[in-house]
């Protein structure tokens, strides 16, 4: 089917194959223009290449969400989730990145919808490790609503399996997240520190922690933390927003005029980066939204039912006309059955034949392998120090082998050699290694290479033998 397919196709799953490989390396394929077309030719064969179309479409999703847009990457993702792929891993990555746009979008109900459909993928697939990064994705969500149950329950769940360190490390900032949430400041602190005695030094958790200082008045600790964020080249326009807040509200030996520019800032960020973004991803939220509550119109339904009566009324006439001229043609069918009796016979007859002229060749063969073998000058009643002179009485006598082994099966001078001995019964190592002047470590290994290019093994080599030489 591949040789068959267009040149297109091929290029397109190509495309996937490359996209794929990067993806595992930790990349992502980056020539927007080869990957658009490759979405949109294998879109057009999505019934026949499910799976590769599922790639794409997430692929290509990935790709424009780098590009800073979400709405199109979210109609990719939703096509995707139709693809009718049972790659689970891929529905997984698919699923997990609709969430991560509703979280962006403070969706955080339907994030945690779609994390969970992410974590069932992974699930049904035997990857419990992104399951249980899901299982914290959820718990975050749950964070940010202030679910604080339920979302220590999920996160319960994770600790008590011998899960890795990077697992461990957001399941902490989950935490720090839920406790600054609810007020529990506290508690936020504890958790950054103990997320960063792992080493995990991120803008994010020391956002947390300044925020944390400046909610129980440590608004020194506070300031310090927030400018640590604002010099992160690292830091997200979101954690540069609030710790803009922070030193602007905490930092008293500011003057009226950096106040402002603090504040003028802020707005920038506001304007130029939160506010856009969000309404992207608010937009492609309302693609995912629409496509969850679509009903499908059922009135097709009922006109495709009548159509299907009408035609059943139709086909019953012409069924029951048939019907009537059945019994012309079963003297037709009996006739032919006596026909094809009498063939099957004469098969069987052309079978026996086959089996009784194959049996007498081998029996010839048998008779022939005894006498060279069983002679007092074996093997030299086959001139077996002459090459040449030996395959020509090997061709004469054994149906051209020698010359198939050859020519065939590109058998050199040696192989040749250890197939004629083992077709005359020779089967001790020792004899075959002083008849070859081979090692008699290193014959039963030569002879297993010798048998896999005829492509049988050592032990139904001389039947294989035995094969070609009566074969034509």
């Amino acid at each position: 089917m591949m040789s068959c397919a267009p040149k297109t196709l091929r290029e397109a799953e190509e495309v996937v194959a490359q996209a794929d490989s990067l993806r595992a390396a930790g990349q992502v394929y980056a020539d927007s223009v080869r990957l658009a077309r490759s979405y949109t030719t294998l879109r057009a064969w999505r019934s026949v290449h499910a799976d590769e179309y599922a790639h794409a479409c997430y692929h290509y999703g990935r790709l424009l969400r780098e590009k800073d847009n979400p709405v199109e990457a979210m109609q990719c993702f939703i096509e995707a989730s139709h693809a009718r792929t049972r790659d689970y891993h891929i529905l997984g990555r698919v699923y997990s990145n609709m969430g991560s746009i509703c979280h962006l979008a403070n969706e955080f109900p339907l994030a945690y919808d779609m994390y969970e459909r992410s974590g069932q993928m992974y699930l049904h697939n035997g990857d419990s490790l992104l399951y249980y990064y899901d299982l914290n994705n959820m718990a975050y969500e749950l964070a940010e609503q202030g679910k604080k149950k339920e979302a220590l329950t999920l996160l319960e769940e994770i600790e008590k399996q011998c899960v890795p360190t990077d697992v461990l490390i957001k399941v902490l900032e989950t935490k720090a997240v839920l406790y600054r949430t609810i007020g529990k400041n506290d508690s936020a602190i504890y958790y950054v520190d103990s997320m960063q005695s792992y080493g995990h030094i991120c803008p994010a958790g020391t956002i947390i922690k300044a925020q944390a200082y400046d909610n129980i008045g440590g608004k020194d600790s506070a300031l310090i933390l927030a400018n640590i964020v604002l010099k992160d080249s690292k830091a997200s326009y979101q954690n540069q927003f609030n710790a803009l807040y922070i030193i602007q509200h905490c930092d008293s030996s500011l003057c009226a005029e950096y106040i402002s520019e603090l504040a003028s800032k802020r707005e920038d960020i506001r304007y130029y980066e939160y506010e856009p973004e969000k309404e992207k991803n608010s937009t492609a939220v309302a693609l995912l939204k629409d496509d969850l509550s679509w009903t499908p119109d059922l009135r097709w339904i009922y006109a495709v039912g009548i159509t299907i009566v009408i035609i059943g009324l139709i086909l019953g006439g012409y069924v029951r006309r048939k019907w009537l001229q059945h019994k012309l043609l079963s003297q037709q069918i009996d006739s032919l059955s006596q026909l094809n009796e009498a063939a099957e016979k004469q098969h069987a007859q052309i079978i026996k034949k086959q089996v009784q002229h194959r049996e007498a060749l081998v029996s010839h063969l048998e008779t022939m392998c005894d006498m060279f073998a069983n002679a007092d000058n074996f093997p030299n009643n086959l001139i077996w120090k002459d090459y040449s002179a030996m395959c020509r009485i090997i061709n004469d006598n054994f149906g051209m082998l020698a010359m198939k082994l050859q020519s065939t099966y590109h058998i050199p001078e040696r192989g040749i050699r250890l197939c004629i001995l083992v077709l005359m019964k020779v089967s001790d190592s020792k004899e075959l290694a002083s008849l070859l002047f081979y090692s008699e470590s290193g014959i039963r290994n030569f002879k297993n290479r010798v048998a896999k290019k005829l492509g049988t093994n050592s032990i139904e080599l001389r039947k294989t033998l035995v094969n070609i030489a009566i074969n034509d």
